[in-house]
């Protein structure tokens, strides 16, 4: 079972790109550390206050996968320094 999630930030307080690029990168290596998925970057990456994250868990149970996902959407938006502005999810 495939369970891929994409997810989209406003980062208010970032001026800059490199602003932006400090709160993405602290969050996906803490994401990547704390369950078993891939995230990455996938749009926005030229905007200073939007991204664009996508997130893929690959596993024999489907109730495993989906509760990884959304635990690790959990703690994506627990970030105070950004707010989720959408995110959807899909399986395959």
């Amino acid at each position: 079972m495939i369970v891929y999630a994409e997810c989209t930030f406003f980062i208010p307080m970032a001026a800059s790109l490199k602003d932006k690029r400090s709160v993405v990168k602290r969050m996906i290596d803490r994401t990547r550390n704390q369950f078993n998925l891939s995230i990455a970057e996938i749009d926005h990456q030229e905007l200073w206050q939007r991204t664009t994250l996508a997130l893929v868990v690959v596993n024999r149970s489907q109730q495993v996968a989906e509760r990884e996902i959304a635990r690790a959407i959990q703690l994506l938006e627990s970030n105070p320094e950004w707010e989720m502005t959408d995110y959807n999810i899909e399986q395959y």
